[in-house]
């Protein structure tokens, strides 16, 4: 079933100003709440408000450069004629913040239903409904409903009106966990506990060594600096890529360090452009050229590295080495899509070889950096071979 949406944007904060526009994760209320119903599958997503300012146009303007578009209006009657009739609409209400989680399944829903807190001293702000349970900001609501309540509404509150026609028709309560319930916000200070929470649910799997143990402190202070400003994942992705071939053509003219130093910048990047991509609801494409260059782009900063070594001193065994590095590189990473079972923090990976080459640029070791590097690819294969030819046998003997 077709599923759109309805935010409020008209009541106000503690200081005078729209609640919508509060902070929240570098952008503004209305603006995570527009994620939100877009990354649940939701379209048109209809914004319910008195007046523009300012400051919500511009919110207004930023989302719909994210390829969100969002649909002001003044009135219950102009908001039910952005719906078709036999649609299901994702209400949310004013100064509501819901997790991303709690609004992720109920595009699979297909009748009405409302979502509740308990009502109890934590949730006196909440609207009751009953006895026991109050609204939390997230409702279900059919198009049909939203018609006939916006028809005899006059001054009426919408929100407020339409969910008790829903609980007059017998509508679903749902009760929401206590770990995934909505916050309603009257003020910024309330949402700044919040904030840290998409922060620390942003944290992405770090699959290796150098992801883990060495880049995650500056991975969070990257992204909490950067999430309060209009730097895109994107940016973030491009100048990996950049610097990776600027190392690459550092080693082609033997600015050895320089080529490390960039490589080594390289490696936090696109994992902080997808903590960003993440806490901006955007996550990134996974066909992203950007992203797929990372890989060979790195590739062609060894066999760099080998040439130069190759015509400086080493001789032909420095190439060769960096080349048959690349190339069990390359085979490890082919062998280990089928078979995830092998992937260990220990393993080849593209952040792990560039930290790893640190301690042999301190000695000026840089042959033996690469017959390291095709030791270490080398090894990988192998292991990855092992644990898919163990994993194919006990599927064959099961």
């Amino acid at each position: 079933m077709a599923l759109g949406a309805l935010i409020g944007a008209y009541q106000e904060d503690e200081s005078g100003g729209l609640s919508a526009l509060l902070p929240l994760a570098g952008r503004t209320l209305i603006e995570y709440q527009a994620r939100c119903a877009a990354a649940a599958g939701a379209t048109p997503i209809v914004v319910l408000v008195e007046r523009i300012p300012l400051a919500l146009n511009q919110a207004f303007v930023r989302l719909r450069a994210d390829g969100i578009t969002v649909t002001p209006v003044s009135d219950g009657a102009e908001a039910a004629s952005r719906f078709e009739a036999g649609e299901l609409i994702l209400m949310i209400g004013d100064g509501i913040a819901p997790p991303v989680s709690l609004l992720a399944g109920l595009s699979d829903d297909e009748e009405p239903l409302v979502l509740t807190v308990p009502d109890d001293e934590p949730h006196e702000r909440f609207e009751r409904i009953n006895s026991t349970a109050r609204w939390s900001g997230v409702a279900l609501v059919e198009a049909r409903a939203l018609g006939s309540t916006a028809a005899m509404l006059g001054d009426w509150d919408l929100p407020s009106t339409l969910l008790r026609r829903m609980l007059q028709d017998g509508a679903r309560l749902v009760p929401v966990a206590t770990e995934g319930e909505p916050l309603l916000a009257s003020n910024a200070e309330q949402l700044q506990g919040f904030e840290r929470s998409l922060i620390t649910a942003s944290r992405i799997e770090r699959p290796d060594i150098a992801s883990r143990y060495i880049l995650a402190p500056l991975e969070d202070f990257a992204t909490e600096r950067l999430i309060e400003t209009n730097v895109r994942p994107q940016w973030l992705l491009i100048a990996a890529l950049v610097l990776t071939l600027g190392g690459a053509f550092a080693f082609t003219r033997g600015w050895l360090w320089g080529g490390l130093a960039a490589l080594i910048l390289s490696t936090p990047l696109d994992l902080i452009a997808k903590r960003l991509g993440i806490l901006r609801l955007k996550p990134l494409r996974g066909k992203s050229l950007a992203r797929s260059m990372l890989w060979p782009s790195a590739g062609l900063a060894l066999l760099t590295l080998g040439l130069w070594q190759s015509s400086h001193g080493s001789g032909w065994g420095a190439l060769l080495a960096a080349g048959t590095a690349a190339l069990f590189a390359q085979a490890y990473r082919l062998e280990l899509a089928p078979t995830p079972e092998a992937r260990q923090l220990w393993t080849f990976s593209r952040r792990n070889a560039i930290l790893a080459a640190i301690p042999f640029a301190l000695f000026g070791a840089w042959t033996v950096l690469l017959v390291a590097l095709l030791a270490y690819a080398a090894l990988s294969f192998f292991f990855v071979q092992f644990v898919g030819h163990r994993v194919s046998t006990e599927l064959t003997t099961h």
